[in-house]
């Protein structure tokens, strides 16, 4: 290795100087990563004292809700620190570390999703067998899988990100992410190259598929049902399909970010920078709130009680 990983600084160029601009950014940033921390926060505790959601899907959700705090927490408080700072960089060590977190958030949330829609079509093509099926320790293991394989992949790749040859150290980003860490190197890599989009396909495009081919075969049973079946599984798959779809949009923002970034303005390329990490951690517990009416009955409750105890 040609580079010492700890003495490496990475230089970050979109930010320009410390100024109003930069000020007002920093606002809204912070405002949104506090709302973050709050929102999902108070949906864990929810889930958690509330014995009635200690179910599969809530579960899920709880996890759901965890990763959006580490990928949002992986991001926001470097972006808020150079905002302010009039040299904007970082430690190469410091970028694959953010590059690691931030990439394990993105496979995590969409290895949750599948696991959402399969227990979706579970109880809803299976209800008789569903317990027998969702069993607590499943839940455990497939959580436990969902963790560990894009765990160690991403480990992986950061590990043989790490060992490239730099002969550039300037990032016209907001964040650092594998791709613009792999364009600072001395000679592209074959190897990182196939390696990343075996990832793609295995931690992205995979669950993406699973979770379209669980609702294919939801709507396909669903309409052999009667109209009272057909609103219950609509009213019972809402919630999973909204946040998926907004993910799924966000994720598509993110490529374009990471492929045409340098051709953006720069209102424009702050936008796409941090929507994949802010908007699904902001929405979902939302999204949940609103339509999920025993999270919505359970938050009033916890509320109410809390106030009362005041």
């Amino acid at each position: 290795m040609n580079n010492t990983v700890s003495r490496v600084t990475i230089v970050f160029t979109a930010y320009g100087p410390p100024g109003p601009y930069n000020s007002a950014l920093f606002v809204i940033i912070f405002v949104i990563y506090v709302s973050i921390l709050l929102i999902n926060s108070f949906l864990v505790l929810v889930i958690c004292v509330e014995s009635s959601l200690h179910r599969p899907m809530y579960i899920l959700l709880v996890n759901l809700a965890l990763n959006g705090v580490i990928g949002s927490s992986s991001v926001c408080p470097n972006i808020m620190k150079h905002l302010i700072m009039e040299k904007q960089e970082t430690s190469l060590e410091g970028c694959l570390t953010q590059v690691y977190f931030g990439n394990v958030y993105g496979a995590c949330i969409y290895c949750i999703l599948a696991l959402m829609a399969y227990d979706r079509y579970v109880s809803i093509c299976k209800p008789l067998h569903y317990h027998s099926i969702m069993t607590p320790t499943k839940v455990k293991l497939l959580l436990a899988v969902v963790y560990f394989i894009p765990g160690s992949a991403l480990a992986v790749q950061v590990y043989m990100t790490s060992r490239i040859q730099l002969c550039k150290h300037t990032i016209d980003k907001l964040v650092c992410d594998n791709l613009a860490v792999i364009n600072l190197s001395c000679q592209k890599s074959v190897l990182l190259n196939v390696y990343g989009l075996c990832l793609i396909i295995c931690l992205v495009i995979l669950p993406f598929l699973l979770v379209v081919l669980s609702y294919v075969h939801i709507f396909m049973v669903s309409l052999k049902t009667s109209k009272e079946s057909q609103k219950k599984a609509l009213r019972t798959c809402t919630p999973h399909l909204v946040t998926f779809i907004n993910f799924s949009v966000a994720s598509f923002f993110g490529v374009i970010y990471n492929r045409l970034s340098l051709h953006l303005p720069r209102e424009v390329n702050i936008f796409m920078s941090i929507s994949f990490i802010f908007i699904p951690p902001l929405l979902h517990p939302i999204i949940y709130g609103i339509k999920t009416q025993e999270i919505r009955c359970s938050m009033y409750k916890v509320i109410r009680n809390k106030i009362l105890q005041c």
